[in-house]
């Protein structure tokens, strides 16, 4: 691929064929844009044989490889690596092969890397995204335990926030209860990672059918139409409330295959980013100080934050309509 700076890109050769077709000679051509004649004469006779189509750049890939790893021995390589989750290291004296060979035998089969596997099985996870936002919103719960207030065991020591977890507990007692849980339902649009998370009491399904028509408001809001949402198989999203939810809004309900997160995984991505970058990010003094950064994390994932899928740019970026007045 050529650089920004060269003088031959798919601009350029379709300016010399043009000049040469005009009638002037290859050579004055070549001269006036600073090429040798052989380049020139090059894409000339490309361009006579196959048309436009002959002006794009090929690939430098060699027809045959005569030396390359017989395709058995691959066949041995991703096997051991697939079934045994061994390395280029390991795996080179078992077969009695450079390590450097296996490890480029593992590159062209997208088995170097142990995070692109299924632990278990071994199988390659297929990565995929839809083309366009709203295509498809991954909705998913993670829970937290909830913050005593006066601060847990992160924010002192943990004799001290033992107490306060027993005085919170007894003050609360018959009230709406601050030791437990706190659910964080996130939904993540496939395109373009624009998400929308709130900290709610529980999972039940009228709880998440609310959050569902908070978050495609959401998503409205940045001119996005949902089609398609992707659940996994808790009982709130197999009740027909949340059914009936989505049906109405005349959105498609997706369920993942059972014990499969991988199926889901942008949003179970986004639940880690969740716990490192917000939730474990630093010590809080109670639940509702949490709670309340929520926000302030969501507005610097959504437009701040570089996403490395996203060629190091935030979400909003591959929104259809970003607004001024979400910046």
């Amino acid at each position: 691929m050529p650089h920004p700076h060269a003088r031959m890109t798919i601009h350029g050769r379709r300016l010399l064929v043009d000049r040469v077709r005009a009638g002037r000679p290859v050579a004055h051509v070549a001269d006036e844009m600073g090429i040798s004649r052989t380049t020139a004469h090059k894409w000339v006779r490309r361009w006579r044989a196959e048309g436009d189509a002959g002006l794009h750049d090929r690939t430098s890939r060699p027809r045959t490889t005569p030396h390359r790893t017989p395709a058995e021995i691959e066949k041995q390589i991703c096997a051991l690596r697939q079934e045994k989750k061994l390395g280029p290291a390991r795996i080179g004296p078992i077969l009695g092969m450079p390590a450097s060979t296996v490890h480029r035998v593992l590159t062209r089969h997208s088995l170097n890397r142990l995070r692109w596997m299924d632990r278990p099985t071994g199988q390659i996870i297929r990565r995929y995204e839809r083309e366009q936002p709203g295509e498809l919103i991954h909705v998913d719960i993670k829970n937290l335990g909830n913050i005593p207030d006066g601060g847990g065991h992160r924010f002192m020591p943990r004799q001290h926030a033992l107490a306060n977890r027993q005085v919170t507990t007894s003050v609360r007692k018959g009230g709406s209860p601050v030791i437990g849980y706190s659910f964080i339902h996130t939904a993540i649009d496939d395109h373009s990672r624009l998400a929308y998370s709130e900290a709610l009491a529980d999972e039940r399904k009228e709880t998440a059918s609310a959050f569902w028509r908070r978050a495609d408001a959401f998503f409205a809001a940045h001119g996005i139409t949902v089609q398609r949402v992707l659940t996994d198989n808790g009982s709130c999203y197999r009740s027909a409330l949340f059914r009936r939810t989505l049906s109405a809004a005349g959105i498609v309900h997706k369920r993942t295959r059972p014990y499969r997160p991988q199926t889901n995984g942008k949003v179970e991505r986004l639940n880690r980013t969740l716990l490192d970058e917000w939730a474990y990010v630093r010590p809080y003094a109670s639940n509702a100080e949490r709670t309340d950064a929520l926000a302030d994390f969501l507005h610097t994932y959504n437009y701040h934050r570089c996403h490395t899928a996203l060629g190091r740019q935030p979400p909003i970026s591959r929104v259809n309509n970003p607004a001024g007045q979400y910046a």
